[in-house]
């Protein structure tokens, strides 16, 4: 699995934003840049955590895993 990822940050007026460049759908807001690095690690984590249940879920029975690299 990539344990390794992009945080795409910006500080907007009096709030941090920011987005995980290589997983739509993860974005936070947070008022300091500490928070929003632990709330999008936290997002990250469950949204893998969600996206791996709904593929083995899809995948029905009589399947394998397979690790792929790129």
């Amino acid at each position: 699995m990539q344990t390794d990822y992009t945080a795409v940050v910006k500080h907007v007026d009096a709030w941090w934003i920011g987005w995980i460049e290589e997983l739509p759908g993860v974005n936070c807001q947070e008022s300091t840049h500490e928070e929003l690095i632990t709330s999008l690690r936290e997002t990250l984590r469950e949204a893998l955590k969600l996206n791996k249940q709904d593929a083995l879920a899809a995948a029905g029975a009589d399947f394998r895993q397979e690790p792929i690299a790129i």
